[in-house]
């Protein structure tokens, strides 16, 4: 009985026999994934260092006319400060040095605050941080935990209650839902500080000023978990909803376990792949975003200082920001193609 020349597969010297021929070895794939998304990135970073300098030189205002404005100087004073900030340079010159504030982390010289920019952004940033931080945190927590109980209930008012809700608070604009909040718990009721990070007057003792901290943490970050814990709750419903009709559900259920085990072991597990790459790419964009915020509650943060750059314009000052921001999203985008790849399988295939 002779083979079907169909069914006799070709065999390359050196392979073995049933093997894949086609299948790239496992580390050579490793590395190209590796490669291609870090270059990606540099790509992108490389994009928004460029757009960094040119996009903001050509925003309204002069920050010398204006500084000219608030002092009353004279034409030698304006063109010595001018020279000072090194505006009477020509463009490409202008362009050098912004390159080598870039990438020796310095970021030029404040036009506002007189120092540098690098120095303004660190004492700034873990503001920024303790804030988006804790608003992610209860943003993704309370989102996954709502999403996945509205989907096992689909149908039920908890279900349209939880659903309904998102959808409103996920379309209300953030700065007037922070206005709202502002005006009623902390200008009527007085329930809360309206602004800043500590109280005038700073209490003594460790635990008195961390409350102090909580106090005025805790409109901005209800503003900013109410926006954001929507989208959570939205994408996890309809991951889980898809997963619940799954025949290894079934199997489970087979076995004897519980819903509440199937739920928790089986089908949440799997329903939470698609929520990764939104969770890295929103803390990036929750950081990123955080300029409404916190100039809403005059929070001390990136966000803040960002508001202060644009309205004077602060060139230096606002590029660094700018590249700081995106720098963050770019990095939460790399982050999450290699955790993507390392909890799908179907992604390393």
């Amino acid at each position: 009985m002779t083979a079907d020349p169909a069914q006799i597969l070709p065999v390359s010297p050196g392979s073995e026999p049933g093997k894949d021929i086609d299948e790239p070895p496992r580390g050579s794939s490793i590395y190209r994934y590796a490669l291609t998304k870090i270059g990606g990135a540099l790509i992108s970073l490389i994009m928004v260092i460029l757009v960094g300098f040119f996009a903001f030189k050509i925003l309204p205002g002069d920050p010398v006319a204006k500084q000219a404005k608030e002092r009353a100087m004279s034409q030698e004073q304006i063109d010595a400060l001018r020279h000072q900030l090194g505006l009477d340079k020509s463009l490409i010159a202008q362009f050098w040095d912004y390159l080598g504030d870039i990438f020796t982390f310095k970021f030029g010289t404040s036009y506002v605050y007189q120092q540098s920019v690098s120095s303004l952004i660190g004492e700034y940033f873990w503001n920024t941080i303790l804030l988006t931080g804790t608003a992610a945190t209860l943003a993704i927590v309370l989102g996954l935990w709502l999403g996945q109980r509205a989907a096992w209930k689909r149908g039920s008012w908890f279900d349209k209650i939880t659903s309904g809700t998102s959808l409103l608070l996920w379309s209300v604009p953030t700065f007037w839902l922070g206005l709202l909040l502002l005006m009623v718990f902390g200008g009527s009721l007085h329930w809360f500080p309206t602004g800043g990070m500590h109280s005038p007057s700073p209490p003594d003792g460790a635990w008195q000023t961390f409350l102090d901290v909580v106090s005025h943490m805790t409109l901005p970050v209800v503003t900013m978990v109410a926006v954001v814990y929507a989208q959570y709750v939205i994408v996890m419903r309809t991951s889980l909803i898809e997963e619940m009709s799954a025949d290894y559900l079934n199997t489970a259920r087979a076995k004897g376990l519980r819903e509440d085990l199937v739920r928790s072991r089986h089908a949440v597990p799997n329903a939470l792949l698609p929520t990764v790459t939104l969770v890295f790419m929103h803390i990036g964009g929750l950081i990123a975003g955080a300029v409404t915020v916190e100039t809403v509650f005059s929070w001390p943060g990136l966000g803040k200082l960002t508001y202060e750059a644009i309205s004077g314009p602060d060139l230096p000052l606002l590029q660094g920001t700018f590249v700081v921001f995106s720098a963050i999203i770019i990095l939460m985008n790399l982050a999450a193609d290699f955790v993507y790849r390392v909890l799908d399988p179907r992604v390393r295939r």
